[in-house]
């Protein structure tokens, strides 16, 4: 049976929402979280962006290194011959990407000024350019696909499907399917191209978990896998993506879908929590307290008819267990004297601080190195630096310093 994998793209879509963004070692953490999470996929930035080069190809080198691994590396780029061309002049070792061009006739007279042809031909064009470099794993994006004619986009998959790519992303771009609506257009989109498809959701009129997963289902109903774009905490543009741990749990507990549709095995709730928490640090965003799984209320219960129900047997009132989540460890919060490193920081507080991680150092000169990059990690995120980023900076100095490293 097909399976659903989550292609995660909070380091593409996430951060192009209006207000926010993160730093690059910011999104390095992200990565290795998602990985840590099972995620088959994190679109992880823009190769012909160029202050995004030095992450990006550092990045790469920690997945070649088995640090950011099996997790794929995937770009995000206009599909023209011309961005292809500059991505491998400036990221030469990507090998997963996805090429995105807009399929209705409202973007194509009010956007592009292209026929639906000329569309074609552009997307062809730049899966072959792509595939010449060297890319192994290409997928094809017709944003708002949901607005797009149905049999124009049968065309445009299989011609993509010919062309080496080897998934098609359906672009809910606006928010404007329904459950219903996406079911159809999905399964009928499949069965005509046996092709993969992708489900990327936007959140415009609350649906977006919902529709992510009624389009899985058709795909898989279909024949063929799913994935689907999520967002960590439900972070994109104007009312955001379809949130991460929501997915997952609506995959694995919600009626009808439970235990009759695959999900990933690689999938780890456990490691949710602590990513959920990094990103809504990393963000400066709160996590709402009604935020499914992840929440400060997802597993209160203030009601005594609730109380009494969940102390007898929590299934009475909880679909799934918080320690799925990996929730339900004492968080310690310090209120006493505390050290933080800083971008002003001395050698002296800087070794106290990482011999509270037990991290030990060479030498002198090793020390006074990573003194250094942590300096210059606090300059560009503007906030202290978590436990892990700490760690992250000790083990791998090399690519800690490329990934700090902005040339204008």
């Amino acid at each position: 049976m097909p399976k659903i994998y989550i292609i995660d793209v909070t380091n593409r879509d996430g951060v192009q929402t209006a207000r926010l963004g993160l730093a690059k070692i910011e999104k390095t953490m992200v990565n290795l979280y998602l990985n840590e999470m099972g995620v088959f996929q994190s679109e992880f930035g823009f190769p012909t962006t160029r202050h995004e080069t030095n992450y990006l190809n550092a990045n790469l080198e920690l997945a070649e290194m088995g640090v950011i691994a099996p997790i794929r590396l995937s770009g995000w780029l206009r599909a023209t011959k011309g961005d292809v061309e500059l991505a491998y002049k400036l990221v030469p070792k990507l090998k997963y990407l996805n090429l995105s061009i807009s399929t209705s006739d409202q973007m194509l007279k009010g956007k592009l000024n292209k026929t639906r042809e000329e569309v074609i031909k552009m997307m062809v064009e730049a899966v072959q350019a792509a595939k010449s470099f060297g890319a192994i794993g290409i997928g094809i994006n017709a944003e708002d696909a949901s607005r797009s004619d149905l049999e124009y986009l049968v065309d445009f998959v299989l011609a993509g499907k010919e062309a080496g790519a080897e998934r098609f992303r359906y672009c809910d771009t606006l928010g404007y399917d329904s459950p219903f609506t996406i079911y159809e257009r999905v399964k009928y989109i499949a069965e005509k191209t046996r092709m993969p498809i992708e489900l990327h959701c936007h959140n415009d009129l609350g649906m977006a978990v919902a529709n992510s997963v009624a389009g899985a289902k058709a795909a898989i109903d279909a024949g063929v896998d799913a994935f689907i774009n999520t967002t960590i905490n439900g972070v994109g543009e104007r009312a955001g993506n379809a949130d991460l741990v929501s997915v997952i749990l609506a995959i694995k507990y919600a009626s009808g879908i439970e235990g009759k549709y695959q999900l990933d095995e690689r999938i780890n709730l456990k490691a949710a929590w602590k990513t959920c928490k990094y990103a809504s640090y990393a963000f400066k965003v709160p996590i709402p307290i009604t935020q499914p799984g992840v929440g400060a209320n997802a597993f209160a219960h203030a009601s005594g008819i609730h109380a009494d129900g969940v102390l007898k047997d929590r299934k009475n009132y909880e679909l799934y267990d918080f320690e799925e989540l990996g929730r339900g460890e004492p968080e310690i919060i310090e209120t006493g004297r505390q050290i933080v490193v800083g971008e002003y920081s001395g050698i002296k507080g800087f070794r106290n601080v990482y011999e509270k991680l037990e991290i030990e150092f060479k030498n002198e000169e090793e020390a006074r190195e990573i003194l250094e990059l942590v300096r210059f990690a606090n300059v560009e995120k503007q906030k202290p630096l978590v436990e892990d980023e700490l760690r992250f900076i000790a083990r791998y100095p090399k690519q800690a310093k490329q990934i700090l490293t902005l040339i204008p």
